[in-house]
């Protein structure tokens, strides 16, 4: 049997399923969008010789990147040691044990670049002692945006002529890989991302994250900035209101990271109406039942019991302060182009 016949053995979960929201807006939605990625990756790694059989595979998250490589490494037989941190929520850890990965958990945020940071440190460690072992890198990878291709294709044949892209940005695979595919076909697509205050993926200054999967305090190399047209930024409460409204009203029980998506994809389309939008919703709710899905955690949440901004403020420059739902024309620019606009206009107004 091919290598390729053995990791497709999931190939029916990959893919989106696409579900009609309003007139001109469409949602993308994945069981577990990051499976794709995970099998293109260790299939690659098996031809070019970097993953043998039996071997270990060793990586960091505290998400579905993780979920996507347990269950792709029990099937082939694989190890996997997986570096996590304390947003690991306790039903997905309990479920990647029972697919027979190690898990283990930094307690610690390292001087610079956080928790991330010191869970890599963890990893080069097991990497360092076991010989053999492969790292998929889904941050750094170039397999993780090229596997993109397979949903970009699929947009096209579902729903024909995309006028804008709309979705999270975490690893930056997702987002740049679509968009960067169905750009061929259409060059003026609209691309927005989606992000979080606190997240350095596009500028702003580096702080404490509350949204699993959103953002981040390490600026991964498969986020290509010159895809993005615009860029949103959105508070918790902002978020989980939106991920409530996206259950409510459409059936869809999703996670954080999709309602982040649809709340600034419905604003978008609305203001749009005879443009045709996608919008990318990367993984189900289960595993956010305990938090997200229930109200007295809800409670807890700064900004919960508030009005929410029925539309973004557009602010001048990504570096600026934000507490609620933002905007940026980023004009599909590299992050150092816009870093350093934003630096000219302080000097302007300092002088």
């Amino acid at each position: 049997m091919s290598i390729h016949t053995l990791m497709r053995k999931l190939e029916d979960f990959e893919g989106p399923r696409l579900v009609p929201l309003s007139a001109n807006l469409f949602g993308a939605s994945f069981f577990l969008m990051k499976l794709l990625p995970a099998r293109f990756m260790l299939e690659r790694a098996v031809e070019q010789g970097r993953l043998r059989p039996g071997a270990t595979i060793c990586e960091s998250s505290s998400g579905t990147f993780g979920l996507a490589l347990a269950m792709l490494a029990v099937q082939h037989g694989y190890r996997l040691i997986l570096v996590s941190d304390w947003a690991l929520d306790r039903h997905l850890h309990r479920r990647l044990i029972e697919l027979g990965a190690e898990v283990t958990i930094v307690e610690s945020p390292a001087p610079s670049g956080g928790l991330q940071q010191s869970r890599l440190d963890r990893l080069h460690r097991y990497r360092r002692d076991i010989p053999g072992s492969y790292w998929p890198s889904q941050y750094y990878n170039r397999d993780n945006p090229l596997s993109y291709g397979k949903v970009a294709e699929q947009l096209i044949d579902r729903v024909g002529k995309l006028d804008c892209l709309v979705g999270p940005v975490g690893s930056g695979g997702s987002m740049s890989g679509t968009s960067r595919y169905l750009r061929t076909l259409f060059p003026d697509l609209q691309v927005i991302g989606v992000d979080t205050p606190n997240s350095v993926l596009f500028g702003q200054p580096s702080g404490k994250l509350n949204l699993s999967g959103l953002g981040g305090n390490i600026l991964p190399g498969n986020v290509d900035h010159s895809q993005f047209d615009e860029v949103h930024w959105l508070a918790p409460a902002e978020v989980f209101h939106a991920t409530h409204q996206l259950h409510r009203e459409h059936g869809l029980f999703m996670g954080p990271t999709s309602g982040a998506a649809y709340r600034v994809a419905e604003w978008w389309s609305r203001n749009n109406p005879d443009k045709t939008v996608v919008v990318m919703f990367p993984d189900e709710g289960h595993r956010y039942v305990e938090t997200v899905y229930d109200q007295q955690w809800l409670e807890t949440i700064a900004g919960w019991s508030r009005p929410l901004p029925a539309s973004p403020v557009t602010v001048g420059a990504p570096t600026e302060p934000m507490s609620a739902w933002s905007r940026f024309a980023w004009m599909r620019k590299t992050l150092d182009e816009v870093l350093a606009q934003a630096r000219e206009g302080d000097d302007t107004a300092g002088g």
